[in-house]
């Protein structure tokens, strides 16, 4: 009996979703997906867990950079599928503070890639025609010179658009997040602006790096690669969002993937805890 490797099934499972693409089976599915969503029921804010990269360039035996670098187009073709489909509200985990323990090596190539698309952000007149506003939030401080001169480069340069709003969490953890929000807070009781008494969700919310999003909570969260779980995103955000696990490395992530996952939320009514 002939027993195949994980890798292998891999690359089948690639080629086989090449060959239909060739044939033209995908754009009817996708045509036949789209159809059958709502479109008054389109997510205004749908955050991206972004897994399988690495897993994706070892399967395929490429380096590191190949996987971060065809991940990161990948986020652009993602962007505008989603901005196609009215989804004004986009927040994209890039990169999580335990990310950060890995490996020299594997860093470096993250970097490298990470460096080269801001820097292709801030020259790409889309984002300019379209008024999207480019904010990174996470422990910024923590990324090497380059890449937060081109954060912030990037962040000035789109401050005041409103047409959609595309945050990078970088450098991010779910709990650093919600203990920065008690610390602001705890000055704040300290300097005698605001009575402990007087603290509640929304006073926490108000100090959350998300803060200044028209809307914080995401609606949908989608994450790749097939892991079940949120790794950190958006712990207080998350509370009543839709989750959707996909059993496809980020790099293979689909249009046909995002319908399915929008098609998933429709199906299902949110209760809000009631």
């Amino acid at each position: 009996m002939c027993v195949v490797g994980e890798d292998a099934m891999r690359i089948l499972v690639s080629v086989i979703r090449h060959l239909l693409n060739l044939a033209g089976a995908y754009k009817v599915y996708e045509w036949y997906l789209e159809k059958q969503l709502d479109p008054k029921r389109i997510p205004t804010h749908i955050g991206i867990i972004m897994d399988g990269n690495r897993r994706w360039s070892e399967s395929l035996m490429l380096d590191k950079f190949g996987g971060y670098a065809v991940g990161a187009d990948k986020v652009y073709k993602a962007v505008e599928w989603c901005m196609d489909l009215g989804i004004r509200q986009i927040t994209l985990y890039v990169l999580s503070t335990e990310n950060l323990r890995r490996s020299k090596e594997d860093l470096e190539s993250l970097f490298k890639v990470l460096e080269s698309r801001l820097d292709d952000l801030y020259h790409d007149p889309r984002v300019y025609e379209k008024r999207m506003r480019i904010k990174a939030i996470g422990k910024v401080e923590r990324l090497p010179e380059g890449i937060k001169a081109k954060i912030h480069r990037l962040e000035e340069a789109t401050r005041e658009h409103d047409g959609y709003y595309i945050t990078l969490a970088i450098a991010y953890g779910g709990r650093g997040e919600i203990v920065e929000s008690i610390r602001r807070i705890a000055e704040r009781v300290k300097r005698g602006e605001i009575e402990p008494d007087a603290i509640d969700e929304k006073v926490i919310e108000d100090n959350l790096f998300t803060s200044d999003l028209p809307k914080q909570e995401p609606d949908l969260i989608i994450r790749t690669s097939g892991e079940v779980r949120l790794s950190g995103f958006l712990l207080w955000q998350s509370a009543y969002s839709e989750l959707v696990f996909l059993d496809v490395l980020w790099p293979e992530f689909r249009r046909i993937d995002l319908l399915r996952a929008i098609r998933i939320y429709q199906s299902r009514k949110r209760r809000y805890g009631l």
